[in-house]
């Protein structure tokens, strides 16, 4: 294994970070607050462990699928590691486990939180929390790829082990310039809302933060009430970014080109739409009925945005939502957004493929001798593709089971500890119950933490760059 190669990459991962911090110090200084100095402690010690594995130069800069599922797996810890040293050197969260808990939540664009009282938190501290959702959508490493020069067409694997969805493809001949599209995409649509946002009337501070988790579609908010003090017009803003930011960003691509025709035949976009238009109408159904169907879109087409795209904002309480629709909410967040999206959950595609898998082999218990190809966007699904899949969902729901099985000694009610794993997995936020809209993960044991912090990690990564890491056989030469 070249280590060479991912030390270099851990220390551009340590570099950036400290870079990143510039701008909650900006915000404490802005603000005159004390807190600001730990971003200042804890750039230096980044620097000065960033900045010397940069300049030894790796024996190779070629990756392959190893270093690069390693890489992504380490550089998601130590940026994690680094990350809630800010948290706990102010003292604002002073557990250093909490602080770990919130900031994994927050660059794994998760959510949930163990603050009881999120406005207690300084200025600067609010607008890293918030920030880590925007730095954790696209991806560390995307980013790093984006202006990063290195050889050779390996790079992929690790835009694989960081972008979310069954595959990963180039959008354009080169990988660097793959990733530079991607975020200049990704930062253009973040500006739009911010624009938006402060048309209508929000305050400079609330619009970035928002749409920091917006587009992250991660769902920090800087009240405790989340965005149910705001207007609805910002509401709206809010719900249609959050649904924008959970569609696979290559469609943005062919869009911009000038090749909507093939960006619309996209079997996955046509379901997430299908799936987002019947959750909103049957939940506006039964939280108001035919009489009051349009006065309950607004908060259904809300909440239905943010949990199936993972982002986990509310403008209401669901908890106390009939059990019907929030069955409904708990379904959608397992699907999740769409492959190649900023969102979290199984990923609409593989729904998809897993549905048409399911009638493939309907079809061949009645007629033994047909044979029947899987498509999707007209093409053949491979087997190694098909082989992926299965071995993910299998992955997934035994991670789930025995992180359940975990959280469930804390003796919460089933629904509490069931949705704890649902939200953090699927890296949506907030669950039910305990772990509701206005509720925390704060009372959960040091055990069921760690626990859930592995689970957003796997839920952001797609389990198979955690799971390596256990594995002995990848750490030798």
């Amino acid at each position: 294994m070249n280590k060479s190669i991912i030390l270099h990459v851990i220390g551009w991962i340590l570099t950036i970070e400290a870079l990143f911090m510039a701008l909650p110090g900006i915000v404490a200084m802005i603000y005159q607050e004390k807190s600001g100095y730990s971003f200042l402690i804890t750039m230096m010690v980044c620097l000065l462990i960033g900045v010397p594995l940069i300049i030894m130069k790796p024996k190779s800069h070629i990756f392959f699928a190893k270093e690069g599922f390693i890489s992504v797996a380490l550089g998601w810890i130590v940026l994690s590691i680094m990350g809630a040293m800010p948290f706990y050197l102010s003292g604002e969260i002073p557990s250093y486990v909490d602080a770990l808990f919130e900031v994994i939540s927050g660059f794994t664009t998760t959510g949930s939180s163990i603050l009881s009282d999120v406005e207690a938190l300084s200025y600067c501290m609010l607008f890293w929390r918030s920030f880590t959702h925007w730095i954790g959508g696209m991806g560390i490493l995307v980013f790093i790829l984006a202006i990063m020069p290195m050889a050779g067409g390996e790079t992929m694997h690790i835009m694989r082990a960081e972008s979310p969805g069954p595959s990963v493809e180039k959008i354009v001949p080169r990988m660097r310039s793959t990733a530079s599209l991607l975020y200049i995409i990704y930062f253009a649509m973040t500006v739009i809302q911010i624009i938006l946002l402060l048309a209508g009337g929000m305050p400079l501070f609330d619009s970035l933060t928002i749409t920091f988790g917006t587009a992250g579609t991660g769902g920090f908010a800087i009240k405790n009430s989340s965005l149910a003090d705001y207007t609805s017009y910002q509401q709206n803003v809010t719900t249609i970014f959050m649904f924008l930011f959970g569609v696979n960003f290559n469609i943005y691509y062919l869009i911009l080109f000038k090749k909507a025709k093939v960006a619309f035949k996209s079997e996955e976009l046509r379901a997430y739409f299908l799936i987002v238009i019947t959750a909103i109408i049957l939940i506006a159904l039964n939280l108001g009925g035919i009489k009051n169907f349009f006065p309950s879109i607004h908060h259904a087409a809300f909440q239905v945005s943010s949990i199936i795209t993972t982002t986990g904002y509310a403008t209401v309480d669901f908890n106390h939502w009939p059990t019907f629709s929030k069955t409904i909410l708990v379904w959608i967040m397992f699907i999740g957004a769409c492959a190649g999206s900023t969102g979290g959950g199984l990923k609409v595609s593989r729904i998809v493929i897993l549905f048409k898998t399911i009638c493939k082999e309907m079809s061949y218990l009645v007629h033994k001798r047909s044979i029947k190809i899987i498509k999707f966007d007209g093409k053949k699904i491979e087997h190694e593709t098909m082989r992926s899949i299965n071995v993910f969902f299998v992955s997934y729901i035994l991670i789930f089971a025995v992180s359940v099985l975990i959280v469930s000694l804390d003796n919460f009610d089933f629904t509490s500890s069931f949705t704890a794993v649902a939200a953090t997995i699927n890296n949506v936020g907030p669950g039910l119950e305990v772990v509701g809209p206005i509720g925390n993960f704060g009372g959960f044991s040091i055990l069921s933490k760690f626990v859930m912090m592995f689970d957003m990690l796997c839920g952001r990564l797609e389990v198979f760059p955690m799971l390596l890491l256990f594995n002995p056989k990848n750490w030798k030469k």
